[in-house]
């Protein structure tokens, strides 16, 4: 695991811990290692999830950070999402 699989975490942990995000969902960060989100408990163990985000680290980066839009990411191909849209448009409020 690598020590920016763990500032992302950290990072994840203060934006949901401010949100009623209820369900789960993992970010699959290429190269690196995943982060699983469930009942606003965050990991970096794997696991099933209502949804799965991919992406490189770059862009989750830029995500978690404010400087890129979840929506833009999708639309231009930034990011790959499989399972419950629903719930990876209520994930676009709390990043």
């Amino acid at each position: 695991m690598s020590k920016d699989i763990d500032a992302a975490a950290e990072a994840l942990r203060e934006k949901f811990a401010a949100s009623d995000f209820s369900g789960s969902v993992k970010f699959e960060v290429e190269g690196e290692g995943v982060i699983l989100v469930r009942d606003g408990e965050v990991s970096t163990s794997d696991g099933d999830a209502d949804v799965t985000i991919s992406a490189s680290l770059d862009t989750f980066r830029a995500m978690f950070e404010g400087d890129l839009s979840p929506t833009s990411a999708y639309m231009t191909g930034k990011i790959r999402i499989d399972g419950d849209m629903g719930a990876a448009m209520k994930l676009s409020q709390i990043l």
